[in-house]
């Protein structure tokens, strides 16, 4: 049994969610996403709440119950506040800016990053080493993150390279004489 699954997505003011038949669309002021539920799960709506319920009892039904309704309450967070990823970068010479669509990396190699920012991301950097990814979509703002990350990962010596702000970096003792 699902314990996510049994509680409702509670559906904010200024949040619509339709539903049409396994299809679900929720508009709000971060813009709009639609999420297709599966077979083995049934939604609907009562009172302005969203409920999740497994169409019968077998093990497939009662896996995806909880993952779906997770997934709706994401995206209804998501259209009514967003979400947002905070990556810094650490080293001398390295440096992040915002060049139209474009996010440009320098990040001690012998050529610049230029990093397409998708549609539904906006990129914002505050400073020369800081990042902030920021979207509607959970899933699309985690996957830029680990992009923008994935160029130059924090190493374990000095700690250079780019990391996420909540991140610690386990540290090693470099060579011994």
């Amino acid at each position: 049994m699902s314990r996510v699954g049994l509680t409702p997505v509670e559906v904010p003011d200024g949040v619509t969610v339709e539903l049409s038949g396994r299809t679900m669309t929720a508009k709000g002021k971060q813009g709009e996403l639609r999420l297709d539920f599966v077979d083995e799960v049934e939604p609907s709506m009562d009172e302005g709440k969203l409920w999740v319920k497994p169409v019968d009892d077998s093990l497939n039904a009662r896996k995806l119950w909880g993952t779906f309704r997770s997934l709706a309450g994401n995206a209804v967070q998501g259209v009514h506040e967003g979400f947002s990823k905070q990556l810094e970068i650490n080293g001398v010479g390295y440096r992040a800016q915002l060049q139209g669509k474009n996010l440009v990396l320098q990040l001690g190699y012998s050529h610049e990053i230029n990093f397409p920012v998708p549609d539904g991301i906006k990129i914002d950097c505050p400073s020369q080493t800081e990042i902030t990814v920021f979207g509607a979509d959970k899933q699309l703002v985690g996957s830029v993150a680990a992009k923008i990350r994935s160029f130059r990962p924090p190493e374990p010596y000095k700690g250079k390279g780019v990391k996420y702000k909540e991140e610690q970096i386990v540290r090693k003792e470099g060579k011994k004489k």
